[in-house]
């Protein structure tokens, strides 16, 4: 069952539809977002049980949550299918947190989208669990600039043009996806318990990932458990799953007929978008941004690489090279 929140803080979050928050100079929508939820954020205090969940927005937060939900319950999808997944992995930041931990049991597992210089402090000498998973930021920008048409407590995103130059500014809400990336990853991984993983991976063996995850989570899993949560998260069950769709979000918050919020799920979608000159630009930023980090990407399959052989040399930066 949802843990319960209070009609009035409800009533609240639907007048900020239009609000936008800034906290440290970067914006967040104000729908979920307060100056007094991103200050408990920071400050919060971990526990040693906890896990967290580490995303930039479009990077497959709700298909973690789904696969951390299905692993500490063995398999067993009867939670992944009667609660939200923001109930059972709500966002840290957001207003209605508190509320839902208060009202867990067992060891909780928390999401957040937050860059890695705002959490340091409350994560330092914690020995919460962090999973942190990235994206091709290509496919990040083009999933994030379909999810602003259908989400009402987002900026009118107005042309992919106009939208990508945004992000590639790191002017959209959430800030820089380099800056996120970059702080968790060159940082974090070295003081905390720190788990990485990409979409990509997890798109092109799952069952690998997932046994990768549960041995990092100390929660080793039975073949026929394996074989439960490898079922119930991949993307078509998923889909159609109304505790992890957002079908159940209100038509006012989220606009189900300009789009679905499980929209494809695959990797390389990006070509249906980018035009030539988008694509050589976006390289270009990757490249100057990127140049220090010591991340490898490989974004596409095997079998896509060896057929783009040339567009590895060509486009080194989306490769890791």
């Amino acid at each position: 069952m949802q843990p319960h929140i209070s009609s009035e803080r409800q009533s609240k979050a639907m007048a900020r539809l239009d609000v936008t928050e800034t906290f440290h100079r970067i914006s967040f929508p104000g729908h979920l977002h307060t100056q007094e939820s991103l200050s408990y954020a920071t400050g919060f205090q971990f526990q040693d049980s906890d896990t967290l969940i580490v995303t930039y927005p479009k990077s497959g937060t709700t298909w973690m949550q789904e696969a951390l939900t299905l692993v500490f319950n063995k398999g067993d999808s009867t939670l992944a299918h009667s609660m939200p997944n923001w109930a059972r992995a709500p966002w840290l930041e957001q207003y209605y947190c508190p509320e839902v931990l208060r009202a867990s049991r067992g060891p909780r597992i928390i999401t957040t989208h937050l860059p890695y210089h705002l959490l340091a402090p409350a994560l330092q000498g914690s020995k919460a669990k962090v999973i942190y998973v990235a994206r091709n930021p290509k496919d990040v920008a083009v999933s994030y600039y379909h999810f602003h048409k259908m989400a009402n407590f987002l900026p009118e995103p107005g042309s992919f043009k106009e939208f990508l130059s945004k992000f590639l500014s790191g002017t959209v809400h959430y800030g820089s996806w380099f800056d996120h990336v970059k702080g968790w990853t060159s940082q974090a991984r070295n003081k905390l318990n720190f788990f990485y993983i990409t979409y990509e991976e997890m798109w092109q063996d799952l069952r690998g990932s997932l046994e990768r995850l549960s041995t990092f989570l100390q929660c080793p899993l039975v073949v026929e458990e394996l074989n439960s949560v490898q079922q119930h998260c991949t993307f078509s069950a998923m889909k159609e799953n109304s505790m992890v769709n957002y079908t159940l979000i209100p038509e006012e918050i989220m606009d189900h007929t300009k789009g679905q919020f499980m929209r494809k799920g695959k990797i390389g979608d990006w070509r249906n978008t980018f035009m030539e000159e988008q694509n050589r630009n976006f390289d270009e930023v990757f490249k100057a941004e990127m140049q220090d980090s010591q991340l490898r990407f490989v974004w596409e399959s095997p079998e896509k690489l060896d057929s783009e052989a040339r567009t590895v040399t060509q486009n080194p930066a989306l490769h890791g090279a």
